[in-house]
């Protein structure tokens, strides 16, 4: 089989690292890739933002399945395109993502279904969203409605700054586009979760769980990002709460889009707060976390393209996941200066030394391959993986692995996996 994976980071090298691994995959395409990628795939040039683009390549390299990484191609409605065109294509179909691109959507989605989630009011108008301001104490989340890589989320402590996050998304200020529609959130306390389920549309077939490090800054501080460090165990999710999210959040929402007769296919993340009432849905995402996937495919022990294969078909009640007990972790080495501006083109030293201690795998996300030279080419640069039989051992290699490399401005979270370590 031939795959065609879409996208350009972390997660879509962790994809092409774990396909690789299929007897059935003797040729795996990214496009566009990056620096890391390159040295497993063939990759070509390709625009993620440019849905002509996208469907030129397909049809250049005409790949048995298609895989799409981003959100950004989902939204633009890549899979529709191909799926009118006979191609099989592992993702949901631009109505389907809608669960991720639009937060209006997704809330009014779970309240129309009776699937746990924080309170909510969805604001058309800057006016609107401060005056529904006096419907919740504070903390309050201040979300853009679209697409914001992970930093449209503003958690407000005062109404002083939740004026200021709604001002800024709806002048353009904040994220540099203009939101239309602005959710105010309930916010909620407890310990995160992402719960990852494969879909065929029907039936669903869980990965181990996540835990994402959101902020920049070492004890939660700092601005929201894309992500900074995942780790995944076990013991963080025993099998009677497994099954309980799997029938009361997971299979209502594919339940649920089945019945708005817009079948979701594809991954359907899932991410959860743990509170004190129970679980409550954050936010859904319509495709592989990053970098969750990263520390779940480390940990996968069965043939990925054969369950990719079975979602696309329709008949993933057919097949199974394993896994590999133990832990991952992985760690972000970022740009200085992200989630703002930051500077590309510096070179990266230590990937070989990194790539050398046991269960260390180096997943590129902001990388270019120049020159015979690896440079950075992103704010999130690299995704730092290790497996082992605990913890603390995943958490050691990673850092072990991290210490050995470097680029100018590097910054990365020394506490990732920290609280569950103390527990």
């Amino acid at each position: 089989m031939k795959i065609l994976v879409i996208g350009a980071g972390g997660r879509e090298h962790a994809l092409v690292w774990a396909l690789r691994k299929s007897p059935r995959v003797n040729e795996i395409v990214c496009a566009p890739g990056n620096g890391g990628i390159a040295a497993i795939a063939r990759c070509v040039p390709a625009s993620l933002k440019d849905l002509n683009d996208l469907l030129r390549v397909v049809a250049a390299e005409n790949p048995d399945l298609t895989v799409v990484g981003p959100e950004l191609p989902l939204s633009l409605g890549l899979v529709d395109e191909l799926r009118r065109r006979g191609l099989r294509v592992f993702g949901p179909t631009q109505a389907a993502a809608m669960l991720e691109t639009s937060k209006a959507f997704a809330k009014r989605f779970m309240q129309r279904h009776n699937i746990s989630t924080a309170a909510y009011a969805v604001c058309a108008t800057e006016q609107e969203a401060l005056d529904s301001l006096h419907l919740f104490h504070f903390p309050i989340v201040v979300k853009a409605d679209g697409l914001a890589a992970g930093k449209g989320v503003v958690i407000c402590n005062t109404k002083a700054e939740a004026e200021q996050a709604i001002a800024g998304l709806f002048n353009g200020k904040l994220l540099g586009t203009v939101e239309s529609t602005v959710v105010l959130e309930e916010f909620l306390t407890g310990e995160e979760l992402s719960f990852l389920v494969l879909s065929d549309g029907r039936h669903i077939i869980p990965l181990v769980p996540a835990q994402d490090h959101k902020r920049l800054g070492e004890g939660d501080t700092g601005p929201n990002t894309g992500g900074m460090g995942v780790y995944s165990t076990d013991a963080m999710l025993d099998a009677q709460m497994r099954d309980w999210l799997l029938h009361h959040i997971a299979q209502p929402t594919i339940d649920g889009m089945a019945a708005e007769d817009t079948p979701f296919t594809g991954v359907l993340y899932c991410g959860l707060m743990m509170t004190a009432r129970g679980p409550m849905v954050l936010e859904y995402n319509a495709r592989f976390g990053d970098p969750e996937t990263q520390a779940i495919l480390a940990r996968l022990d069965s043939d990925l393209y054969e369950a990719l294969e079975a979602c696309a078909e329709g008949r993933l009640s057919e097949t199974d996941l394993r896994w590999k007990s133990g832990a991952s972790a992985c760690v972000v080495a970022a740009s200085g200066g992200y989630p703002g501006s930051y500077t590309n083109g510096y070179k990266i030293t230590g990937l070989e030394e990194a790539d050398k201690i046991p269960g260390v795998i180096v997943f590129h996300a902001g990388t270019a391959l120049v020159g015979g030279e690896i440079l950075t080419s992103g704010g999130r640069v690299l995704a730092v993986t290790a497996t082992a039989d605990t913890l603390e051992d995943a958490l050691k290699h990673a850092y072990d692995a991290m210490g050995k490399i470097h680029f100018d401005g590097m910054v990365y979270r020394r506490d990732i996996g920290g609280r569950a370590v103390k527990r």
